[in-house]
C-alpha cells in the first residue's frame, strides 16, 4: 500500500499548483480519497476530500473556491489544484486514503497515509 504526493514547491501569492497523489497497491478506485496539510507549530487541518467515483466533493472553508480536488481512476491519482495561493496555505500536505466510499474530513477515520509534500508560498 503505497502513497505518492508530490507537487509541492515555491510560489508566490496568488500564484497557483498542482499536488498529485498516485497510489498503488491495495488502494483502488473505491477508496475515499482525503488532502490534509500541516503548517509548522500547528496541528494537522483537513483540506478537501473526493468519493470514489469523484461525484462527491467537500473543502474546508479555509480553501473553498480556491482548491479544487479531482481524480482520475483510470490512473490511480487524485490531484489538488491550488489557486489563489496565500502565505497562510503554506503548509506539508498530506494525502490520504480511506475504506470508506466517501470520505470525511476527520483525520481519523483515514487509513493510508502518504509521506507530505512541502508548499511554501511567499508574500
Amino acid at each position: 500500500v503505497q502513497l505518492q504526493a508530490s507537487g509541492g514547491g515555491l510560489v508566490q501569492a496568488g500564484g497557483s499548483l498542482r499536488l498529485s497523489c498516485a497510489a498503488s497497491g491495495r488502494i483502488s478506485s473505491s477508496n475515499a480519497m482525503g488532502w490534509f496539510r500541516q503548517a509548522p507549530g500547528k496541528e494537522r487541518e483537513f483540506a478537501a476530500f473526493i468519493s470514489w467515483s469523484g461525484g462527491t466533493t467537500h473543502y474546508a472553508d479555509s480553501v473553498k473556491g480556491r482548491f479544487t480536488i479531482f481524480r482520475d481512476n483510470a490512473k490511480n491519482t487524485v490531484y489538488l489544484q491550488m489557486n489563489s495561493l496565500k502565505p497562510e496555505d503554506m503548509a506539508v500536505y498530506y494525502c490520504a486514503a480511506t475504506v470508506d466510499l466517501y470520505g470525511s474530513s476527520r483525520s481519523d477515520l483515514y487509513d493510508y497515509w502518504g509521506q507530505g509534500t512541502q508548499v511554501t508560498v511567499s508574500s
